[in-house]
Parts: structure tokens; sequence; C-alpha cells
């Protein structure tokens, strides 16, 4: 069980504001899916992983248990402000993604906060869109090339954003954006 204190206003806050940042990028990230989904549905992968992001920064910057459903959860709803024909898409993904990464961090008791850590959270969110839009695209319909290329997006994307969302969470947390937040 978590500690009491490990959802402070201060917590909730910081995770609020994350999701905001991020929530935005996702809003983006759902308008912008159906043109590559459409043009270039082998790098659709690269749009679909950008949904890491909240949690990621959120656990880098804090370190502490429920931080990325949470964040992944803010973030979702600011999206479906900004395009709300999406917000089942854009809860299950929080659901899915932010469940995965708490996930990951639960098995190490939430102790562990290296990077590889989060790249093996990475690994496991591309494996679960690889499995998902390997159907979705048909994957098997396409020439040899494309299905490795799509497959290869949808492993590695997540792997990127993570990278992506590790540089930005480790900045804020130099520029002691946590430490008033106590674990």
């Amino acid at each position: 069980m978590a500690h009491p204190r490990t959802l402070s206003t201060r917590v909730l806050l910081i995770c609020a504001a994350i999701g905001v940042a991020t929530g935005l990028l996702a809003a983006v990230a759902g308008y912008v899916s159906p043109l590559v989904f459409a043009t270039l549905p082998i790098l659709y992968g690269l749009v679909l992983a950008s949904h890491v992001i909240p949690g990621v920064i959120a656990q880098a910057l804090l370190r502490l248990p429920w931080v990325a459903l949470l964040t992944h959860l803010f973030a979702a709803l600011i999206a479906s402000a900004f395009a709300p024909q999406w917000i089942g898409r854009y809860l299950g993904t929080a659901l899915l993604i932010g469940g995965l990464q708490e996930g990951v961090a639960a098995l190490t008791r939430y102790r562990s906060w290296q990077p590889w850590r989060f790249f093996i959270s990475a690994v496991i969110v591309g494996v679960a869109l690889a499995v998902v839009m390997g159907f979705v695209l048909n994957a098997a319909a396409l020439p040899l090339w494309a299905t490795i290329t799509l497959y290869a997006v949808l492993l590695l994307a997540p792997v990127l954003w993570t990278w992506i969302g590790l540089r930005i969470g480790v900045a804020l947390r130099n520029a002691g954006v946590a430490r008033t937040v106590r674990r």
C-alpha cells in the first residue's frame, strides 16, 4: 500500500501539470493519426508510441507509486477536451500504457528508477502495440519490407519516446521541480 503522503496535493498538481502538457501532445497526435494511418501506416507507431511520455516523465520526476497512471489519466482528459471524438481511445491508451508502466515499477517495488527499468516498460509497451496494431493494420497482407518496418517502428518508437520522456523528467528533477515532494 502506498504511503498516505504519496498522493499529496503537491504530487497531484505536478501530475496534473505534466498531464496538461502531454495531453496537448496527445491531442496533436490524435489529429495527426488519421493522416499517418492513411498515408504511411508503417510509421503509425511513431505517433501512437508518443502516449508513453506522460508516465515516463511523472515516474522519472516523482519516483512514486501511481503517478504514471494518474498522469496518463490527466493527459487523456486534456486530450479529450481538444479531440472529444477520441475520448475512448485516449482513456483506453492511458489505462493500458499507464497500467503497464505502473506494473513494471511495482515489480521493482517502486525502488528502481534506473533508465533500464523505463526501457523495459517501453519494450513491453512496444510488444503490446505490435500485437494489436499488427492485426489492425493487417501486417500479414503487407510486403515483407513493410511488415519488418512496421514491427520495428512499433517496437522501437516507445523506446525513443521513453528516452525523450526520461530526458525531460530528469531535467525537471535537476531543476528542483520535485525537491519538496516526500517519498
